[in-house]
């Protein structure tokens, strides 16, 4: 069986960066039997309903502006997988789950896979969040998914565990994470390794700190999936730690081995 994954992957840059959370994730990668196919959930599909990529050949989205000119010439050219897609529909049914051919692999799934497989040889599917279901839903979503641990399809979340831009320490160096993002982190990461996940399901009743912590659900939801997912026995641990610019936390979160 494999394990879940969830990546903080933070800045776009890390895409073409080489950096110690850059070179966590090539050991991750190093480290995890080989997938026969990757879902991934990225805080950057979240939109109305539900959808899975369908094309044989997605997309590399360059989703994000302001960036140098090298970032948007990236590519990462794995192949889809329609069957996958199909399986997942399955799965989730009797959800509505379209089949979409106009999205692709956006910045919060190639940005990490692009250093995790960089032969990018590996078919991916993307499932996208559907921004108008409360978290219980997507908790609910990664059970009904876990099936797929036992078939060979690695499950990965992209996002963020604390993801808080207005607080971020823009153009500072190296600035200490704030108290509340430390808090947060803390108490999450204490609550995965008791396999206490209720709370961590209904965030919001966690205080000022998970306020603080997720002003918006995108970057969150996607740990859900992978906490789902898991089986009673996995153990859970934190393959890569960091916090940048003081509100922006790099953790991830590997279920099972």
């Amino acid at each position: 069986m494999l394990p879940t994954l969830f990546f903080g992957h933070g800045n776009p840059m890390n895409a073409i960066t080489e950096n110690g959370y850059t070179a966590a994730w090539r050991r991750i990668g190093e480290s995890t039997p080989k997938p026969k196919a990757i879902l991934a959930i990225s805080a950057h599909w979240f939109v109305p309903g539900t959808g899975v990529t369908v094309s044989t050949t997605p997309r590399t989205i360059h989703d994000f502006g302001g960036f140098p000119a090298e970032l948007y010439q990236v590519q990462y050219p794995a192949p889809g997988d329609p069957a996958l897609a199909h399986r997942i529909q399955r799965l989730l049914s009797p959800l509505n789950v379209r089949s979409d051919h106009s999205w692709g692999l956006d910045h919060g799934t190639w940005s990490v896979l692009r250093h995790v497989y960089p032969a990018a040889d590996i078919p991916v599917v993307q499932l996208s969040i559907d921004e108008t279901q409360p978290p219980p839903f997507h908790f609910a979503m990664g059970e009904k998914l876990a099936p797929l641990r036992e078939e060979g399809v690695l499950i990965i979340g992209s996002g963020n565990l604390v993801h808080n831009l207005h607080a971020y320490a823009w153009g500072e160096h190296a600035r200490d994470p704030y108290d509340w993002a430390v808090r947060f982190e803390t108490a999450a990461r204490q609550l995965m390794l008791a396999g206490d996940l209720e709370p961590l399901v209904n965030y919001e009743r966690l205080g000022p700190d998970a306020v603080l912590s997720v002003p918006t659900p995108d970057h969150y939801l996607p740990l859900l999936y992978v906490l789902g997912a898991r089986q009673q026995e996995d153990l859970i641990r934190f393959p890569v730690e960091g916090v940048e610019g003081g509100s922006i936390s790099m953790l991830s979160v590997q279920v099972g081995d």
